[in-house]
C-alpha cells in the first residue's frame, strides 16, 4: 500500500469510475434501484460501485497496471484475483498473427468458491495445427471434501480466541485510507450527476469497461469465459488457428 503511486485530482478523474445501481433484473426477478431502497434518500449520490486503475512504485511492479472493481447488485457475487500474463511478442509458427493467440491467465478464486485456475493454450488433437484454451483447476472444497463457507466462520472464531493473525493492523488500515482519501476528496468536490448509471444485475457502468478498453484490455466476465470448469477446449471460433 505504501508503494501505490499518489493520486492527483487528474488521476482520479481519469482512472477512477464510480457508479450507483438503478432498477434491473437479478436472478430473474425485477428489483428496484438503490434510491428506492428503505431509508435511502430519493436523490442520494452514495456510490455502490467503483472501478479504478492503480500503479505501484517499486522494482517488481513498476509499469504493471492494477485494475480493481467492486460493487453492489452486480451480475454475480464473487471475489477473485486475475493475473493476466503478457502476450508473447512472437510466434513459433509462420503465417500466424499474435492477436490470434490468447494470453495465459491465472485466476485465484476467493469466494464463494476457493481455488486456483490456470488457462493456457494447447494443441487441439488432429492433423491441423490449431490451438485452443484449456484450464487446470484446483477447487479447495472439492479436493478436501468440505462445504463452502461464508468466510466469516473462521474470523468469528478467531475473535473469540483472541487470534489476530487474519486481521489487518492499524498501520495497514491507515495506509489504505491514505490511498482512498484523495479519491473521496475529489468526488466530494464534484458530486456525481449521472446516477444511477448502471442496471442492477449488470457488471456496472459502461465507463468501467471504457477504463480498460483504453489500454486494450477488458474485464473478465464470469460465466462468459471460453473455458468451462472441466477444462474443455474453447469453441473452434475462439481458438487461434495456425496454418
Amino acid at each position: 500500500l505504501h508503494a501505490i503511486q499518489p493520486l492527483s485530482p487528474e488521476d482520479v478523474l481519469k482512472n477512477m469510475v464510480r457508479g450507483q445501481y438503478g432498477a434491473g433484473t437479478v436472478d430473474g426477478q425485477r428489483v428496484g434501484g438503490y434510491r428506492s431502497e428503505p431509508d435511502v434518500a430519493p436523490d442520494s449520490n452514495t456510490e455502490t460501485f467503483v472501478a479504478l486503475k492503480l500503479q505501484i512504485d517499486n522494482w517488481r511492479w513498476a509499469g504493471v497496471p492494477f485494475y480493481l472493481r467492486t460493487g453492489k447488485r452486480l451480475a454475480q457475487r464473487t471475489t477473485e484475483i486475475v493475473i493476466q500474463f503478457r502476450r508473447t511478442p512472437f510466434v513459433l509458427f509462420r503465417n500466424t498473427t499474435v492477436k490470434n493467440l490468447e494470453t495465459n491467465r491465472l485466476v485465484i478464486h476467493i469466494q464463494p468458491e476457493e481455488g486456483i485456475s490456470l488457462s493456457f493454450g494447447a494443441k487441439v488433437p488432429g492433423s491441423v495445427m490449431k490451438l485452443g484454451l484449456v484450464n487446470m483447476d484446483f477447487d479447495y472444497c472439492t479436493y478436501f471434501g468440505l462445504e463452502h463457507s461464508t468466510g466469516y466462520e473462521r474470523l468469528l472464531r478467531d475473535c473469540m480466541a483472541g487470534d489476530a493473525t487474519l486481521f489487518q493492523r492499524s498501520d495497514m488500515v491507515e495506509a489504505g485510507w491514505n490511498v482512498i482519501q484523495p479519491i473521496l476528496d475529489v468526488w466530494r468536490a464534484l458530486p456525481a450527476r449521472g446516477f444511477p448509471n448502471y442496471a442492477a444485475g449488470s457488471w456496472g457502468p459502461v465507463e468501467a469497461d471504457d477504463l480498460l478498453e483504453r489500454d486494450g484490455r477488458s474485464w473478465r466476465r464470469i460465466g462468459e469465459e471460453e473455458i468451462d470448469k472441466r477444462g474443455r477446449i474453447a469453441a473452434p471460433d475462439k481458438a487461434g488457428i495456425i496454418t
